[in-house]
């Protein structure tokens, strides 16, 4: 019997609040169209929107309607307060969310990356779910440096294990460039990754070192993840000439030279990666290397 919009929600729908209200929390702010290809398996369109209308009603979600675009649904702030005690969500860090300023398409242009990779992984038969991407992951950067960045924070970090031919784990820090900000400053970003990776840990307020001999992201993370950068929002030959000037970056610096040897740094734009996949043969490598290929064979 087909769901009409004063039908009661299916007994194989049950859940779907919980899904939901854990997709925005993780993902900050969804189109209703992203956040049904999100669910799995995915609800009825109806049924979604009753789910995200009662929501609404209780205060724990909000949403910004936007002429002749899709409306933009996020948590409240009391939202957030309630899914944060969730035991997948304890260790979170809670960033404050102005709605109105979603519409300016970055948060959504991660949203979309997402999904790139989810629609892929599921075509695939590999292993990605939607809290398996995390948005805004940060970590503090204590070199010593008298200048550059004191925090990396990574537009996401992607969790992905691959099925086939072997079981693999793949991770990787993700960046989504819309061409807002230069290509300069888009292309130190590597240095700031470079640093984290390469840093030697400093205890104490006198700089001294720490005497684990650990690097930081050791404490986290079993082998460095991959980095990807993702580029939309200009024409072939401007994002042609962003992807030059990161490859300019890694092979002319030492520090992203030495980086780019032990770690897969690749770019790709993000409405070729939404016609062919992510692990389709869509992604530069950044480290000189002729020919794009998948973005786990980098």
């Amino acid at each position: 019997m087909p769901l009409t919009a004063n039908a009661a929600p299916a007994p194989l729908t049950e859940g779907v609040r919980e899904q939901v209200l854990a997709c925005l929390f993780q993902h900050r702010a969804v189109t209703t169209e992203q956040l049904q290809r999100m669910l799995r398996p995915a609800p009825h369109p109806v049924y979604l929107r009753q789910v995200l209308r009662q929501l609404r009603g209780e205060e724990l979600a909000e949403s910004l309607y936007r002429w002749r675009l899709p409306s933009v649904w996020a948590l409240t702030r009391a939202g957030r307060r309630a899914v944060v005690t969730w035991p997948q969500f304890q260790e979170r860090r809670v960033y404050p969310l102005d709605l109105a300023h979603a519409r300016g398409a970055h948060t959504l242009a991660v949203t979309r990356t997402a999904l790139a990779f989810l629609d892929d992984a599921q075509a695939r038969g590999d292993e990605l779910g939607p809290l398996d991407w995390t948005p805004e992951v940060a970590h503090p950067i204590r070199d010593g440096a008298a200048d550059g960045e004191r925090m990396l924070i990574a537009d996401a970090l992607l969790r992905y294990t691959r099925t086939s031919p072997v079981r693999t784990l793949l991770r990787a820090f993700v960046e989504v460039d819309r061409a807002t900000e230069s290509s300069e400053r888009l292309a130190s970003k590597i240095i700031t990754y470079a640093r984290f990776h390469n840093h030697v840990p400093l205890n104490g307020r006198r700089g001294s070192v720490d005497s684990s001999g650990i690097a930081p992201w050791q404490r986290k993370y079993p082998v460095f993840p991959r980095l990807l950068f993702v580029l939309t929002g200009a024409g072939p030959k401007a994002l042609a000439n962003r992807v030059a000037d990161l490859r300019a970056m890694v092979c002319e610096h030492p520090l992203t030279e030495r980086f780019a040897d032990e770690v897969p740094i690749g770019a790709a734009v993000l409405e070729e990666m939404e016609e062919h996949g992510p692990s389709a043969a869509v992604w530069w490598p950044l480290d000189g290397r002729p020919g794009r290929s998948s973005w786990m064979e980098l």
